[in-house]
């Protein structure tokens, strides 16, 4: 078993902009809920809601909607609980509990139950979709998006540095974490079996990162957490670690004189 990671919502956010783009894509396949074919206020979940800045973006989809946010993460509800709690333009309200997306199960009918980029976090998350569906209204939509990149250099390399003689003792669990992640067509098969409706697609965003090291800077607020966890304390460690990871990370990604292009799969 994997021992969560510590979050740092700070750095999360430094690529905010690149990481809420799939979601925005997703927000905008979402059909109609229930709820305003019958003139109520939608009710909806956010599984993995991270700092908040996404489970804000619902409220501006459903004004009114009463919206929670659910993460494992201390850090990142209290990011979320800081910038996005409480009422809502529109007469809805957002809030923040924790909850393990590995045993969380409705309480109450959601128009909506909505993930975005956490399900990878959740080996055999896909035995909680019969429960999650179950948990919807009729006509309920259940939407989710997870990065598809478990198999690019950024994180292949990680992979194989943790599992490297020099760090294998102390990191090798940590080092093929992706693996449960279904393809598209793992994911169409298994909604389509519980009776589902289905609207599954795949894309590549090519996306052009700024700075010296950037795809480093980029998993640092993803990929990287667990490793950093589990160095935490030992700054030399963690100052080896990193500068090996670098070198790997910029043969594989090279600068070009517009920034480095980083393609990332969802």
């Amino acid at each position: 078993m994997h021992s969560a990671p510590v979050w740092d919502p700070d750095q999360y956010l430094r690529h905010a902009s690149h990481r809420t783009r799939p979601f925005l894509d997703l927000l905008h396949r979402i059909p109609d809920l229930p709820a305003t074919a019958q003139g109520r206020p939608a009710r909806i979940a956010d599984i993995g809601c991270g700092p908040g800045n996404v489970t804000a973006l619902l409220a501006d989809r459903w004004p009114d909607a009463r919206i929670t946010g659910y993460d494992l993460s201390s850090e990142m509800l209290e990011q979320a609980d800081k910038h996005h709690a409480g009422p809502t333009a529109g007469g809805g309200y957002l809030d923040f509990r924790p909850a393990d997306a590995a045993h969380w199960v409705p309480e109450e009918p959601y128009d909506l139950i909505v993930s975005n980029a956490a399900l990878q976090w959740v080996p055999g998350h896909a035995e909680s979709f019969p429960a999650w569906l179950d948990g919807l209204t009729a006509g309920g939509v259940l939407a989710f998006q997870v990065p598809a990149n478990y198999t690019a250099p950024s994180h292949a390399l990680l992979g194989e540095l943790c599992e490297s003689p020099e760090w294998h003792d102390r990191l090798a669990p940590h080092g093929r974490r992706f693996v449960h992640i279904l393809d598209a067509a793992g994911y169409l098969d298994r909604l389509t079996a519980l009776g589902c409706a289905t609207d599954v697609w795949e894309t590549v965003y090519s996306q052009l990162l700024p700075g010296p090291d950037p795809v480093l800077d980029w998993v640092k607020g993803t990929a990287l957490r667990p490793v950093l966890t589990a160095l935490d304390g030992d700054t030399d460690a963690i100052a080896a670690f990193l500068g090996q990871y670098r070198e790997l990370l910029r043969a594989a990604y090279p600068p070009t004189p517009h920034g480095t292009v980083f393609p990332f799969r969802r």
